[in-house]
């Protein structure tokens, strides 16, 4: 019997683990499905929709080449086909039927497309030379655009693939339990042979028996069968259940004890309904997108500022921003010891607030912190991207105050809707808050809007107020005059809506200092920046100072009791010249 029990042992195991081996070896299943395609199209552009990248469950791979140079980005299909624009283009889609990919070629007025690398408009973009390779899992509102420089054919071999679950979680387990069963049957053989060896014993020398006396034999019979020896009957009973054992051992190999085989994903269902027409436009940007723009932004502020690279600074400014950079140029390139504006830090980014809007021009509103001091207040930039091919520019950079708070913002990946200057569903229109804000400076307590806004905490009101004002002209001899003036400056307002129906709103407003001789043969002497600026040492006429403030407020609802408050500003310099 223990024979026996060793024998099955020694076939399970050869059963076992050889079945193991074979599903991670001959009965292995593929670890991808895979699609090809070779495009004929002269085309400049290929794009790839989501519905196609999610034909199957998982991440996506691409393979790319058939050009010298290979450009990929990814990023919403809206934005992708914006981008497109009216450029003949590939739509490269999967047809689910013939399991293959399906090529058209979508026509156009425009055979060329800008070089795409580097745009701000993608939320990731890859480029090598003869082949590109990447790993992505995007969802179907997402697109891939293809191209090779914008003006050769696009690249014309893709291939995307996807992953498959072949593992083998039986595999393991049935090549242990199989070494267990070869251990176990070597024990029993070991036993059994031993136990045979000790049952046999020592042998009695056997005793002679009384001799009988011979008989006749008689013709025509027949001998008796012997009966079979006990080693005959142990062969037999040996057999027996070596044929059983091989039996069950393989009943363990049909279908019903087998593992199942991996089975290919089936193309995912795409939505049929399509986009909830209730819901709010999505945001203008990702996080992700904007910390690579605003360290974009950064290195190129840096470089312009260091030799007052106009050309180059008007790449990512625009409005108040460019103006007070620009005569900051001049007056430092007039008169070297005058100080630069704050530098633009690279990041990182505190508090980011995009627009809900699929359509142009889009407005940002990023709070970045320098990262290498942090005594330095922060800066929040408002960029603003004029169309889909277009970079996002600084249209404002403010300073905030050390109290300023930044209450009931949406979430990111939510954004909040941009306002009209002019709207009337806050306490004060945009516009308003700008003139309502240069009155107080020239007026104070007098201003009909001084009760409108929040004193406490509001530095620009000490460091330009009334009481500077007043000092300022004390501080002129009797041949002189000085007046105030303020007016809109030439930027447009922004106003992002706040959870709380207020707004967050972004003004520019000119303020003017004008002296001038009060009798004949006087003259005035401009210093500093105004001198600088305006290139007059000696003026019989007088001369003209405007400041641009770039002004952060937070303006409450329309019928609210809420005071409006000034959350940051920046001001400086922006022109200075003679009287005509």
């Amino acid at each position: 019997m223990r024979f026996i029990l060793a024998i099955v042992s020694f076939v399970l195991a050869a059963v076992m683990i050889g079945y193991g081996i074979a599903q991670r070896t001959i009965l292995a299943e593929p670890d991808e499905v895979a699609v090809s395609s070779v495009i004929s199209s002269t085309a400049a552009v290929t794009v790839i929709d989501g519905a196609t990248l999610n034909a199957f469950a998982g991440s996506q791979t691409l393979t790319i080449n058939g050009s010298d140079q290979v450009f990929a980005a990814y990023g919403r299909t809206s934005d992708v086909l914006a981008w497109v624009g009216d450029t003949t283009y590939n739509a490269l889609s999967f047809d689910s039927a013939a399991g293959a990919f399906a090529s058209k070629v979508v026509p156009g007025a425009e055979k060329t497309v800008p070089d795409p690398n580097g745009s701000d408009l993608w939320i990731d973009d890859y480029k090598k030379t003869q082949t590109l390779t990447l790993t992505v899992n995007v969802p179907e509102d997402i697109s891939f655009v293809i191209v090779s420089d914008g003006t050769q054919p696009a690249p014309s071999s893709i291939r995307l693939s996807w992953p498959l679950d072949n593992s083998t979680p039986w595999s393991g387990p049935l090549i242990l339990g199989g070494a267990i069963a070869l251990i176990l049957g070597l024990g029993l053989l070991l036993w059994a042979t031993n136990h045979m060896r000790s049952g046999r014993g020592p042998r009695r020398k056997p005793q002679k028996l009384p001799k009988v006396p011979r008989k006749r034999s008689i013709k025509g019979s027949s001998r008796r069968a012997l009966p079979a020896s006990a080693s005959g009957r142990r062969r037999g009973m040996i057999a027996v259940p070596l044929v059983l054992a091989s039996a069950i051992a393989l009943s363990a190999c049909t279908t019903n004890g087998a593992v199942p085989a991996a089975v290919a994903p089936s193309p995912s269902a795409s939505a049929s309904n399509g986009p909830d027409a209730s819901a709010p436009p999505p945001p203008a940007v990702s996080t992700r997108q904007v910390a690579r723009i605003i360290s974009r932004i950064s290195a190129v502020a840096t470089k312009a500022d260091a030799t007052r690279d106009a050309t180059l600074l008007a790449t990512r400014f625009s409005g108040a921003a460019l103006e007070l950079r620009l005569a900051n140029y001049a007056i430092r390139g007039a008169d070297g010891a005058q100080p630069g504006l704050a530098a633009i830090p690279d990041g990182p980014v505190k508090l980011v607030l995009p627009q809900q809007t699929d359509l142009w021009p889009r407005t940002v509103l990023a709070v970045i912190q320098d990262a290498k001091d942090n005594t330095i207040p922060p800066l929040a930039l408002f960029l603003v991207q004029v169309d889909a091919r277009s970079d996002y520019k600084v249209s404002y950079a403010i300073t905030l105050e050390p109290s300023a708070k930044l209450d009931n913002l949406a979430p990111a990946n939510i954004g909040a809707p941009r306002l009209d200057p002019d709207s009337n569903l806050l306490k004060m229109s945009p516009t308003d808050v700008a003139l309502a804000y240069g009155d107080i400076l020239e007026k104070d307590v007098d201003s009909p809007s001084y009760l409108d806004f929040e004193k406490a905490g509001d530095s620009l009101r000490t460091s330009v107020g009334l009481a500077n004002k007043q000092q300022t002209a004390a501080a002129l001899p009797a041949t002189a005059k000085i007046s105030f003036g303020h007016m809109i400056g030439p930027a447009d307002a922004i106003a992002l809506a706040t959870n709380d129906a207020g707004a967050i709103i972004a003004v520019n407003l000119n303020e003017t200092t004008t002296v001038a001789p009060v009798e004949a043969g006087a003259a005035v002497n401009p210093t500093g920046a105004v001198k600088a600026l305006s290139g007059v040492a000696v003026s019989t006429k007088g001369v003209v100072a405007t400041y641009g403030d770039q002004l952060l407020f937070y303006v409450p609802p329309a019928g609210s009791d809420g005071k409006i408050i000034l959350l940051g500003y920046s001001q400086g310099l922006v022109s200075a010249k003679e009287l005509g």
